[in-house]
């Protein structure tokens, strides 16, 4: 269900439903069939009681005055005595017949309140500036793309695919690098007075590897205590993973605090055997490690 103002330059509309491709391409079929019957533009002068009994729609909070102006528009084959299909409450200056809107294009959506939603078109000749730009658009970004208009959805299709696949794949040697399958990584954990330990600085890492990593290092220790810093765009962040017989022992949120303050950042939380925690100092990564190491031999003696 909607409610359309068609008098302005910019058309105006509200709909209780999601605002999926299809309902938009509905609103915009139903209004041009509309203007494409060029019925007369009608206009009154009324009080506001009566003109909302006619039919017309106050919207948006306005206050209106003792007489206000009601347009009506697209008539059932002129019958001006059957219901318009647009009537509103309105002091702006309108076309004489739908027709000399000329072309009505929904440019965006969106929610305005539980329920509501605005749909925001052009008209006339700003429609058709619009469609003009989006053709050029389209021109260049299937011509980037190496790909003929119609068939660039399915080129960016398999390029985003082709992406998603080559970021898993770096995602996974970041991962069996980090818990062991080369470099000095593959030495294995270290021994801080009774407990296993196993601290790695991971240079250009997101933030979201460091859980699946820090439990893929879990399963290799079985058991002991681990600390995780990865570097990625100037920033910190800090994964401390305990393993399940230590996490009585050792608490992953203390020790992840520890490491969050030598980067500068705050706070930090999580369970007792995985926390997580950041901050802006990436330059601090090994004084943080150092820092977590500490405190667990401090624990350990």
């Amino acid at each position: 269900m909607y409610v359309l103002f068609l008098g302005s330059a910019y058309a105006y509309l509200l709909t209780s439903d999601t605002g999926n491709i299809d309902d938009i391409h509905a609103v915009e079929n139903d209004v041009n069939k509309r203007i494409l019957e060029n019925q007369d533009v009608t206009t009154r002068l009324m009080t506001p009681d009566a003109a909302v009994e006619a039919g017309a729609l106050a919207l948006f909070g306005e206050k209106y005055g003792e007489e206000v102006r009601v347009v009506a528009m697209g008539y059932a084959r002129g019958n001006l005595e059957a219901q318009p299909f647009s009537t509103e409450l309105c002091g702006g200056t309108h076309v004489r017949r739908t027709g000399d809107i000329g072309l009505f294009k929904i440019v965006s959506e969106g929610a305005v309140a539980a329920g509501v939603r605005r749909i925001e078109a052009v008209t006339g000749e700003g429609a058709r500036t619009y469609l003009a730009q989006q053709s050029d658009l389209l021109l260049e970004a299937a011509m980037i793309a190496k790909a003929s208009p119609a068939d660039l959805p399915a080129r960016v299709g398999a390029l985003i695919e082709d992406k998603r696949k080559l970021e898993r794949e770096l995602s996974e040697a970041r991962r069996a690098l980090a818990v062991g399958g080369g470099g000095a990584s593959a030495a294995g954990p270290e021994k801080v007075g009774a407990f296993n330990w196993a601290g790695r600085k991971l240079e250009n890492t997101p933030a979201r590897e460091l859980k699946a990593t820090a439990d893929e290092i879990k399963k290799q220790i079985g058991s002991g205590v681990i600390a995780l810093v990865a570097i990625d765009e100037g920033k910190a962040s800090i994964v401390v993973a305990v393993t399940e017989d230590l996490a009585k022992t050792v608490s992953a949120v203390d020790l992840v605090k520890i490491g969050v303050a030598e980067l500068g950042g705050k706070g930090g939380g999580g369970r007792p055997d995985m926390a997580q925690g950041g901050g802006p100092d990436a330059d601090k990564a090994d004084a943080a490690l150092a820092a977590i190491k500490a405190a667990l031999a401090a624990k350990a003696a």
